[in-house]
């Protein structure tokens, strides 16, 4: 599109929308089309801040119309940067951040921007919460497109396994709900199948009794503790109640917590239910495997909790995320996890998350979700402030070439025990994630599509049979891009960076990180 149409373009939105449209030439620009990921560093168009949900449609309309890519920012937590694009328009949701609680019926219903500790903070009061991630400023609803792990995943199942229902504006900008009863088939892809099939403008979920206090806690190891604290776990964690939920930390802690500048390894956990004697006797088991060198255990506001890890993630922190799934913590991955880390480099962590329980029993093709067979999921995380820092902590072949981003390739690629890897190879998780998304695809394209208009002469029949998965998983994610670029069905995608067809738009909806609060399988 030229500069000038460009510009007409621009000039139209800001006729059509309630909200501000932020141009290069305006001086909160550079602050507007930042996002949290201070490494992701593009420039739209334009960003247009929605003050209304009533703003999206025209938006989605004007970028379809004139071929222009679009990306979508909720919380703008998306470590990838999805939230935003080059010679496009963001679409910034952020200040869409209204929040219901119906104490009786047990839902919260959320708009678009709204953030974990938006949504802790109005459900707290109830003694309810939506079972979501660990870092509070992470945006819901994207978090919820992508699947959504954290503290709870055990008791109550991903974020997604607690949503009820959602509106959505599709690239035409027509308004459709989607819950297990109104568009069955775009409910299914909007679980677990990223934000490719429109913009979610409002989601409701199924709340769930907890707090206002938690019973949780952390036990900490110091570097000659860790091989006995791993193994100690991996026994531990065979039976424990599904209300007990758990996480492995491998990492230097933050400053606030006054615990030195060594890694240590933390395990921390919570306890979703009132009975505190009984939890009390499971982590006395794990603490006469494996005596911690210190440990914090106390009942905490759930709010507070939640929002423990916050200081290691500031806005404008520098920051790169691999991860992969595991079947067992054996003696061979504890060793590869221990050797590993001793030699990564400050300002690169580690996280283990323990699988299982109410995630684990949702039947596999009941969402997008890919895979919830894995007792644990690994996270390798980097964050760092400086630019010029930047190849010691990213994983990209193509410009890992210092020591520390190798250390951290090689961490992940030689792991063992895993389902996948980060270095894009197929692998049993990551293939069934491209036939699921091909297929939530097409079953969203089938429910918001409309008729075809009769042609004047006869034509071939199009088929449009839900792809299945060939040996190589190649030919899915091709079938699925392709279901959306045709007239009758804009193209909206999260990993376009620009329109499949001329005439659509392309959309890149933010905050499906993989993050330490939405672990996904990996992406290849």
């Amino acid at each position: 599109m030229s500069g000038d149409g460009a510009t007409r373009a621009i000039q139209v939105l800001a006729g059509a929308v309630s909200g501000r449209v932020i141009r290069p030439s305006e001086p909160e620009y550079d602050a507007a089309r930042r996002v949290w990921n201070g490494m992701i560093d593009r420039k739209p168009l334009a960003v247009v801040r929605a003050a209304q949900v009533a703003d999206v449609a025209p938006v989605i309309r004007l970028a379809s119309q004139h071929g222009l890519a679009l990306a979508v920012r909720g919380g703008g937590h998306n470590v990838a940067g999805n939230g935003t694009v080059d010679d496009g328009i963001v679409l910034d949701l952020g200040d869409l951040r209204r929040v219901e609680v119906d104490a009786v019926k047990g839902t919260v219903s959320v708009e678009p921007g709204v953030t974990l500790g938006d949504v802790d903070q109005a459900t707290e009061p109830a003694g309810l919460v939506v079972p979501s991630g660990v870092v509070s400023g992470t945006g819901l609803v994207g978090l919820t497109l992508g699947g959504g792990f954290g503290w709870l995943i055990r008791p109550y199942g991903l974020t997604i396994d607690n949503l009820l229902s959602a509106e959505v504006v599709t690239a035409d900008g027509s308004v459709h709900a989607a819950s297990e009863s109104d568009n069955p088939d775009l409910f299914w892809g909007l679980r677990g199948g990223g934000g490719n099939f429109g913009v979610v403008t409002s989601l409701t979920y199924r709340a769930q009794q907890l707090g206002p206090q938690v019973y949780a806690g952390n036990l900490f190891y110091g570097r000659a503790k860790w091989a006995e604290a791993l193994a100690a776990y991996a026994e531990w964690t065979a039976d424990l109640p599904d209300e007990l939920t758990s996480i492995v930390s491998l990492l230097v802690p933050p400053p606030a917590w006054e615990l030195g500048d060594d890694r240590l390894l933390i395990i921390g956990f919570s306890w979703a239910a009132p009975h505190r004697p009984e939890v009390d006797e499971l982590i006395g088991r794990l603490r006469a495997a494996a005596a911690p060198d210190e440990e914090v255990i106390q009942p905490s506001r759930w709010v507070e909790w939640q929002s423990q890890a916050d200081g290691l993630f500031p806005r404008g922190v520098r920051a790169y995320w691999k991860n992969v799934a595991l079947d067992h913590l054996a003696s061979d991955v504890i060793d590869a996890i221990v050797r590993h880390s001793e030699s990564l480099p400050r300002g690169i962590a580690i996280d283990i998350h323990h699988m299982g329980g109410a995630f684990a029993r949702v039947p596999e093709g009941a969402t997008a979700f890919p895979d919830r067979s894995a007792r644990y999921w690994l996270n390798l995380y980097s964050f760092w402030a400086d630019a010029p820092d930047d190849d010691d902590h990213t994983a990209d072949p193509g410009r890992a070439r210092r020591p520390g981003a190798k250390r951290a390739r090689r961490a992940v690629r030689e792991l063992p025990g895993q389902r996948g890897n980060t270095d894009r190879r197929a692998a049993a998780g990551a293939c069934r994630l491209r036939t699921n998304q091909a297929r939530a695809a097409h079953r969203a394209e089938a429910a918001v599509r409309p008729p075809e208009p009769v042609p004047a002469q006869p034509q071939r029949p199009r088929r449009l049979s839900p792809p299945a998965a060939p040996a190589d998983c190649g030919q899915p994610r091709k079938q699925a891009a392709s279901l959306w670029a045709r007239p009758s069905a804009p193209a909206i995608g999260t990993r376009h960076e620009s329109p499949p067809r001329p005439q659509h738009s392309t959309v890149r909806q933010g905050d499906r990180h993989a993050h330490r609060s939405g672990i996904h399988p990996p992406r290849v």
